[in-house]
């Protein structure tokens, strides 16, 4: 009888890193990361509860003991992130959840957080991307400082907190060997869209606390480190960083000019997506993509309705309808 049948998808990448297919919605849309550390690990972002079981068997595709992992960093705590957190630990005896103080007890006590997403999902298409969420409990919580470092078998990790995306959002700074995790501050980059000339990147402004000037504050500050590579969980490592930086923060700018264009759209939700998909259509064709538009469109289905939801809910917040 074959014990574990589960064949991750991972991807080997310098320092110590690999990605780990989450197998969220398609294959290639998130990936957590593993960092190995002279025999010590640490995950960065973890997926949902159905990702638990392929991070699990990654453990130990890579010879890694389950106690041999000692953080579970969740750059924030939207669930394709964090969902699988809580069962993930059950799993991990070592390991200490690095949560950023904002979204701390949304992870310790899940009710708020469920409620919250099943408003952005329904609970049909919730239950069935996320579970049951598992609680963490308090004393396997470490709230996160901005600017502190944490040391994994002596490798320096900082932690550096970067709203824009969300209020609860940080990421992680590598620094000894110039590597950031970046959660969704640093955009999204399917592997798909690669050409010669490297990755193509988009902005992700998904409900609720979407801010453009907080986004590209921190993207700023991210790139203020020099890094060679970020690490991003939709999907993985890209380089080339100030190139990438330049195009989303000519992005957002677009981004928020489409909302405010349709503000008093009866639909404006469906202007900014039609808007949104031009734009990225144009980008990919002048990157060189030659994937056609039903393809590109398919591909960023998900995020043209969670960009829209976004930048709807920061009109408001800025021009509350009267």
């Amino acid at each position: 009888m074959i014990e574990n049948p589960l064949r991750p998808r991972l991807t080997r990448h310098p320092d110590g890193i690999t990605a780990i297919d989450a197998d969220y919605i398609r294959p290639g849309l998130a990936a957590a990361h593993l960092m190995v550390e002279r025999g010590r690990a640490a995950f960065i972002d973890v997926g949902t509860n159905h990702s638990v079981p392929l991070l699990l068997a990654a453990l130990g595709e890579l010879g890694i003991a389950r106690e041999a992992v000692d953080y579970v960093f969740l750059t924030h705590v939207h669930l394709d992130h964090a969902g699988g957190a809580g069962l993930l630990m059950r799993s991990l005896p070592n390991a200490r959840a690095v949560i950023h103080p904002r979204g701390a007890r949304h992870l310790a006590d899940p009710a708020r957080l469920i409620a919250a997403s099943i408003a952005v999902y329904g609970e049909t298409l919730y239950r069935e991307l996320y579970g049951e969420l598992e609680p963490i409990a308090a004393d396997r919580i470490h709230t996160m400082r901005d600017a502190e470092v944490l040391s994994l078998a002596g490798r320096e990790l900082t932690l550096i907190d970067t709203p824009g995306h969300a209020l609860h959002h940080y990421c992680l700074l590598d620094r000894a060997h110039a590597n950031v995790f970046t959660g969704d501050t640093f955009g999204l980059s399917y592997r798909e869209f690669d050409t010669a000339a490297g990755a193509l990147i988009v902005p992700t402004t998904t409900p609720t606390q979407f801010d453009p000037e907080q986004l590209i504050a921190s993207i700023d500050r991210l790139l203020s480190y020099q890094p060679r590579a970020a690490y991003l969980m939709h999907y993985s490592r890209v380089t080339g960083l100030p190139r990438l930086a330049q195009s989303l923060k000519i992005q957002i700018g677009e981004f928020t000019a489409m909302a405010r264009r349709h503000a008093a759209d009866p639909d404006r939700e469906a202007g900014i997506r039609a808007d949104m998909l031009a734009l990225w259509t144009r980008l990919a064709r002048e990157h060189g993509c030659r994937l056609t538009d039903a393809e590109i469109a398919g591909l960023l289905e998900k995020d043209l309705e969670l960009n829209a939801s976004g930048l709807a809910a920061w009109l408001d917040r800025v021009s509350p309808p009267h």
